[in-house]
């Protein structure tokens, strides 16, 4: 064999040798990938020829499949669409999938491993193969409660609420404004659904992101509760322990004053950690933070509430809240009252409080509660899971109280319930100078033995700035969720 004939047979072989190493990467190694790729249109045909698996809310379905006159088999269909169109999500041909949609895509669409067996019954029964189930945690009253009282303030607001249990970690309540109506995004009319789409993400109030979760906002007075938390867990404070209550703080290292608001005093040149935490007192924390704790301290114990990870596994997307990573004094002054750098999602907020409500353990968030397949067999039903200890039992307890005192004597009156202790604690978060501040409240109840945490985040209400509080604009709906939930 002459060398132009070797020279030729060699690179054909290597090109051969070559091939068959990309062909058993795409079968093999590559396979899953190529399978979740939204784009791959054969998966999802085959998807859209079976019969997708419901999503329950309180036994009944929220999401299910219906026969379809079309081409396609089946077509998605939501019940209550915009009361749990953040929950849900939506399941597009031409956009994939968002929410419970997503995460629980291999359930839902009948793809999950653990159907294989119901797979193989239904092939040699003849049967249609169809998806399995998906149980959420939501509370329907808490629900609608929460919907309505962000819907009853003024025209156009936006805002979020979430409602956990303590000592589970359950979600009872999401609810984020804007919302959307899922349906069109599901609709077989593709000219419809592209047009929806197409104003849905052109529209400037974000209607497609879950506030909940997606988005992350300063957090003002309520992240005086980590304050709060780094203080006493420190052993150098106890909730009697007296503070600075001065009108103005002059901030370390340079020539501006910190306010309180109204401007005024907290009740004295001194007072009590409690007092300060009931009327919101931001040169108490502000001076007790920048001169004493240290960033360090604060950010040890955000992190300890859940700030810098990943907290849900439910939903796609979620945004992690965030300490400054290495404020000077004055930054940290601002960051220990939920100013500077400091930015929260409500879930994590919820977190914070509801770890207070249960003895300091914070508990890991979930949505969905079971997983069944289409015979209505478990396939994993969600075990409660400990995040960490963010404070001691007894820190907790010193907490809880101080939030009582909020509730009955501070800030936090908007929230109080006949005949129940309520915890509670109000945020005003400034924003820019172009709009107004953000309102917060965050509250448990009841007090001695606690059975919801809330957030209530509002973005916008469309009222005067000199109207907005957390206490007037927030604290209502927490009081009416928190209601839902006890009197069942």
């Amino acid at each position: 064999m002459n060398k132009p004939v070797r020279v030729l047979a060699v690179g054909c072989a290597v090109l051969f040798g070559l091939l068959l190493l990309n062909v058993n990467y795409v079968q093999f190694v590559n396979a899953g990938e190529l399978n979740d790729d939204p784009d791959n249109r054969r998966v999802v045909d085959a998807e859209y020829a079976r019969e997708r698996g419901p999503i329950f809310v309180a036994g009944a379905p929220v999401a299910e499949s219906k026969a379809a006159d079309d081409r396609f088999e089946f077509l998605r269909t939501y019940n209550q669409p915009r009361l749990y169109s953040h929950l849900t999500g939506y399941y597009s041909y031409l956009y994939g999938s968002s929410g419970v949609e997503r995460t629980h895509n291999d359930v839902l669409s009948g793809n999950d491993p653990r159907l294989l067996f119901n797979r193989v019954i239904d092939l040699v029964s003849d049967r249609q193969p169809k998806g399995g189930n998906v149980l959420l945690t939501i509370d329907q009253r808490a629900q609608e409660t929460a919907r309505k009282g962000l819907n009853d303030l003024p025209d156009d607001a936006k805002g979020a609420v979430v409602a956990l249990r303590p000592e589970t970690g359950e979600i009872l309540s999401m609810v984020s404004l804007p919302d959307y109506d899922p349906r069109r995004l599901a609709s077989h009319d593709f000219a419809k659904t592209t047009a929806a789409y197409k104003e849905l993400n052109d529209d400037s109030g974000k209607p497609l992101r879950n506030r909940a979760v997606q988005e992350r906002y300063p957090p003002g007075s309520t992240f005086k509760l980590v304050t709060a938390a780094a203080a006493l867990s420190s052993g150098k404070y106890s909730p009697d322990s007296m503070v600075t209550g001065q009108a103005t703080y002059r901030l370390p290292k340079s020539s501006t004053d910190l306010g309180n608001d109204g401007r005024g005093s907290c009740g004295g040149d001194q007072i009590t950690l409690t007092r300060a935490l009931a009327f919101s007192c931001n040169t108490a924390f502000a001076k007790l933070a920048a001169e004493d704790l240290g960033a360090e301290a604060l950010r040890e114990q955000a992190e300890a509430f859940g700030f810098g990870d990943d907290v849900i596994d439910d939903l796609p997307g979620d945004a992690t809240s965030v300490f400054p990573a290495d404020p000077d004094e004055p930054q940290t002054a601002l960051s220990a009252i939920g100013q500077f750098e400091v930015a929260s999602t409500p879930l994590q907020m919820a977190m914070v409080v509801a770890g207070i409500a249960n003895d300091g353990t914070v508990m890991k968030p979930y949505l969905v509660k079971e997983e069944r397949s289409p015979d209505l067999e478990s396939l994993d039903e969600a075990e409660p899971e400990a995040l960490s200890q963010a404070v001691s039992s007894a820190v907790a307890s010193d907490l809880r109280q101080m939030m009582v005192e909020v509730t009955e004597t501070g800030t936090g009156g908007s929230a109080a319930m006949s005949g129940i202790e309520v915890g509670s604690k109000t945020g005003t978060a400034q924003s820019s100078d172009e709009r107004n501040p953000y309102a917060w409240f965050v509250s448990f109840a009841p007090a001695d033995n606690p059975e919801v945490a809330v957030a209530v985040f509002v973005e916008d209400a469309n009222v005067e700035r000199s109207d907005v509080s957390g206490g007037r604009l927030a604290g209502p709906i927490a009081r009416a969720v928190m209601e839902a939930v006890i009197n069942q």
